[in-house]
Formats: structure tokens, C-alpha cells, sequence
């Protein structure tokens, strides 16, 4: 359902709730209607999938509404849900740009077909049982604009339980896509990842036929097709670990697509290229101790 709308809610706006702290009750103070260089800010789109989640699509929602980002697209793109989701999202209708509830293939689909849609200068998706938190996008916004020549950024991220509660903070790493492409591994958690619309329609947006995947598949090839960078500074997002979730249920199907994205963007190497690769891994992860040690010493962002 096309609703169009570019602006974010107030927190009083919003369907009231007897839940406490973010995004409940405490909502990011609006951005000033112009960055500090008169410029408008950016467009972000920001595409939600989901199926059968509605014990955490509305707080999905209401962390990416009440960003207090003066220039949002939301789009929800639910898998024909009978959960109660079509209700919960319902109620946030006001203030989606757009919002589907219908049989779309699966995730990577959804989000395919969410980010035909947009028109933003700058895409992410945020899953419904994961959320944003606060500020993240007045930062991305900023650090996009300050930088007309970036395709992709990556932040840190939160683990966190069923419950909301911090679990452990990944640190992520600058992205590098040679290690990633070759190895299999990186730091680039999805929830913290920003990109380029520009570059996403010229590497050819989303892997439909990934069901697990997807993420690195893509992340792979922005990083490859432009400058790109670590966003610092605290968390951008939580991603939400419980019994449901994709990350503990589909262990087979990750492997399957972790070796085709190996055999995908890698190449065969010896005995030899591979522990200087390892070796070179191990050197790159120094970045994400430091400032894991900086932080838990100093409180120190960076």
C-alpha cells in the first residue's frame, strides 16, 4: 500500500505503549531541517522484511520512525504474515512510504523488491526482529553527505537477547572485500551496513536466489565498486539473537551459500596463500581489538 510520506513522527504521534525505555518512550530529538552546510540531508531508505514476526515488528518500526531524520523513506515489505503483523503495521501506516502484506518469495525477494522501490540516496534494511538505535541515522546521514564519494560503510553493532538486553557488542571492521571474497569471513554487520543507491543498482542489488547469504553476497560487491569505509562511533543497530531466528535455524543452508560465494568471488589458493591470508585476517582484526580495548578501558569511541 502506497502511502508516501518523507517526514518522522513525533513520539506522541505514535500509538501509545506500556513499554518503557527506547523506542517506547524515548525518541532521538529531531535534526535540524538543514545540515550545517545549508544542504538538504540525504534521502535514506530503509526496507523492512518480515514473516510471522509480530512479537518484534513494532519495535522494529518505531526504532527506525523515531530517528528524528528529517528526510526518511520506510518501506515494510511482509510476507502475507498471520500473525498479527498486518495490524501492528497498520497502525504505523501514517508514516510508511509503502507497505505490502502478500506471498513474496522470501527475504532476499522482499528486500529485492522493497529497494526497487526506493528512491533514497542511501539504503539499508533493518529485519523485524532486529532495531535501530538512537541517533543512527542523523550519523549516517552526516557521514554520507560529508562524503559524496562513499558506496559503503559498515558501523558496530549490539548483540542482544529475546529480551532487548545486550549481549555482546561487535566491533566492526574497515571493510575489506579481497579478505571477505577469498576467505569467507569479515565484520560488516548487516545492521550497521549503509550504501549507495547509485552503486547497489550497478552491482545489481540483491541475490534473490540467497536465502541466508545475501547480506556478505552484496556487501562483497559494494565494497568492491567504490571507496568504502568503518563508520565510528558507538553501535548503529542491534541484531537480535532468540530461538527463532534465521541465524539459529538454517546452519545447512548457510554453509551451502558460504561455499558458493567462496567459489563465487574467490579463487583456489595453495597452502601457502592461505596462511598469508589467515595471517593478513588476523592482522586486520588488530583494528577491532584496539578499540574493543580502548573502549572497555576508556570509554573511549572511535
Amino acid at each position: 500500500m502506497l502511502v508516501t510520506t518523507y517526514a518522522t513522527p513525533s513520539l506522541s504521534a505514535l500509538p501509545l505503549s506500556t513499554r518503557q525505555g527506547w523506542p517506547w518512550t524515548v525518541a532521538t530529538p529531531p535534526a535540524p531541517s538543514l545540515l550545517p552546510n545549508g544542504r538538504p540531508w540525504p534521502r535514506i531508505t530503509i526496507v523492512t522484511p518480515s514473516y510471522q514476526q509480530a512479537h518484534y515488528l513494532e519495535e522494529a518500526i518505531r526504532s527506525v520512525l523515531l530517528q528524528g531524520y528529517p528526510n526518511l523513506e520506510y518501506i515494510v515489505m511482509d510476507g502475507g504474515s498471520h500473525d498479527g503483523s498486518v495490524e501492528i503495521i497498520r497502525r504505523y501506516e501514517p508514516w510508511l512510504t509503502y507497505w505490502q502484506s502478500q506471498p513474496d518469495g522470501g527475504q532476499s525477494a522482499a528486500l529485492a523488491d522493497g529497494f526497487a522501490r526506493a528512491t533514497g540516496e542511501i539504503l539499508a534494511w533493518i529485519n523485524s526482529d532486529d532495531r535501530l538505535l538512537p541517533g543512527a541515522l542523523q550519523r549516517v546521514g552526516r557521514f554520507f553527505a560529508d562524503r559524496p564519494w562513499l558506496a559503503f560503510a559498515s558501523g558496530d553493532v549490539n548483540f542482544i537477547d529475546a529480551q532487548g538486553q545486550v549481549i555482546e557488542r561487535i566491533f566492526a571492521l574497515p571493510p575489506n572485500p579481497t579478505l571477505t571474497a577469498w576467505l569467507g569471513v569479515h565484520r560488516w554487520p548487516q545492521q550497521g551496513c549503509f550504501w549507495r543507491r547509485s552503486v547497489y543498482e550497478r552491482v545489481g542489488g540483491v541475490d534473490r536466489s540467497l536465502r541466508f547469504c545475501m547480506d556478505r553476497d552484496l556487501f562483497i560487491r559494494l565494497s568492491a565498486a567504490g571507496p568504502s569505509r568503518r563508520l565510528p562511533g558507538p553501535p548503529l543497530g542491534d541484531f537480535r539473537l532468540h530461538d527463532d531466528a534465521k541465524t539459529a535455524t538454517l546452519l545447512t543452508i548457510w554453509r551451502r551459500e558460504h561455499a558458493l560465494l567462496l567459489r563465487r568471488y574467490g579463487r583456489p589458493l595453495s597452502a601457502q596463500q592461505y596462511a598469508g591470508l589467515r595471517v593478513l585476517w588476523w592482522l586486520w582484526k588488530k583494528h577491532a581489538g584496539v578499540r574493543r580495548r580502548l573502549y572497555l578501558s576508556y570509554g573511549l569511541e572511535c
